[in-house]
């Protein structure tokens, strides 16, 4: 029988005031219809640095497929540094080339795993770099040639063309899937949710007395809170009355978030995310600090399995591809699975500063799937060993997740 084990939100009917002194009594907290909060009715919600940065990460996710954008722009679409010459203004919209925003400079960039950790930090923004390169110098120009062990090209997946590396690997995928887990996830569970993040400096003061920030309708911590959803729903742009409805919305946790809840063995775990998102902000309206943490460690844990769901879907179904000796198809599912195992490595235990798995795990990995000529030579045993592995611990199942 299949099965999920939901966590469920207790939610009391109640009354709670718009704004109370450190000394008051804490009110219970009803759980907003929708993730909507006003201050002398004024929204105080804004996440636009998050649907910055996710627009900024879906045209360099683009590019990469077109074979026609150069290195120099593909990596500015990354880093967003250089000011004139024939890389800058690499986005197609005006206002994305006006930002000082980025997308490296938040990959691995979490308060709580890469601040005093920054020599890996530096690899993992490093490695997503390398990735993009290689896309340009060892895919494109093999665009017409058919791919073989050793030999990067075109390969038939059904009546699609993928084009990969000499082991196989979409590049493109890669870092799409990579960027979930490096940037969306990390920001979030690791960072905005944190409470080294919450309450830093007087958060937590200025939140109790409605201090708000400077020019701003919100306290600071609710803007931290409000970052964590931009990550997630970011992409839907300003109207938060029901993003639920447009799930899917973009190429990353988003769109992945839809795809897990689609499946019967896991639907309901949009809306666990959802509520515990809107509760959690509730809470600071409330200043009940408890109620706020309770649900960070539901996102934690509910954000964390989507991603582990995705790593073993791709290689249970990589694993039938290669059984039929449908190598293409395979090897696309193996990209996007590679790069949420790379993701793994960002994922955070509920109630808990450990992630899931270490750096040395996810390494370990990562190499079984590319020893020798990499994806050609991978046997259906290897990809049931490493679904077991990831699966085993969380509170699904291959079988689950892999359907």
């Amino acid at each position: 029988m299949k099965f999920l084990k939901i966590t469920i939100i207790s939610v009391v009917t109640v009354f709670f005031l718009a704004s109370c002194g450190e000394d008051s009594p804490k009110a219970d907290i009803e759980n907003p219809v929708s993730y909507e909060f006003y201050r002398a009715g004024v929204s105080t919600v804004s996440f636009p640095g998050q649907t910055t940065r996710i627009a900024m990460a879906t045209e360099l996710i683009n590019g990469l497929s077109d074979f026609s954008t150069s290195e120099g722009t593909l990596l500015e679409m990354y880093s967003n540094e250089t000011l004139s010459g024939a890389d800058a203004n690499p986005y197609s919209e005006d206002a994305l080339n006006a930002s000082t925003k980025s997308v490296k400079s938040k990959v691995a960039a979490s308060k709580d795993f890469f601040s005093s950790n920054t020599v890996e930090a530096a690899e993992i923004k490093s490695e997503i770099e390398a990735w993009i390169k290689a896309q340009v110098a060892e895919v494109f120009p093999n665009q017409n040639q058919l791919a073989s062990a050793g030999s990067a090209g075109q390969i038939a997946d059904g009546s699609s063309v993928r084009y990969v590396s000499s082991k196989g690997i979409e590049y493109n995928q890669v870092v799409n899937k990579s960027l979930i887990g490096a940037l969306i996830v990390d920001q979030m569970l690791n960072n905005y949710l944190s409470t080294a993040v919450l309450d830093a400096g007087s958060n937590v003061t200025d939140n109790d007395d409605d201090v708000v920030a400077d020019g701003r309708p919100y306290t600071t911590m609710e803007h931290k809170w409000d970052e964590a959803y931009g990550y997630l729903f970011g992409a839907t742009g300003t109207d938060t009355s029901d993003p639920l409805a447009t799930l899917g919305s973009d190429s990353f946790l988003n769109k992945y978030l839809s795809r897990v809840d689609g499946d019967s063995d896991f639907a309901g775990i949009a809306s666990d995310i959802y509520e515990a998102l809107k509760l959690g902000r509730a809470a600071i309206v409330a200043k009940d600090y408890e109620v706020r943490d309770e649900q960070v460690a539901i996102l934690r844990d509910k954000i964390s399995q989507v991603i582990a769901i995705r790593a073993v879907y791709y290689l249970q179904q990589s694993k039938l591809s290669i059984e039929n000796n449908e190598l293409g198809t395979a090897f696309h599912a193996l990209s996007e699975g590679y790069g949420f195992i790379y993701s793994l490595r960002f994922l955070r235990q509920a109630n808990s500063n450990n992630p899931y798995f270490t750096k040395a795990e996810v390494e370990d990995f990562l190499a079984r799937l590319t020893a020798g000529n990499g994806f050609w030579d991978l046997s259906p045993e290897t990809l049931d060993q490493l679904s077991n592995e990831i699966a085993s611990k969380f509170d699904f199942t291959v079988e689950q997740a892999g359907s």
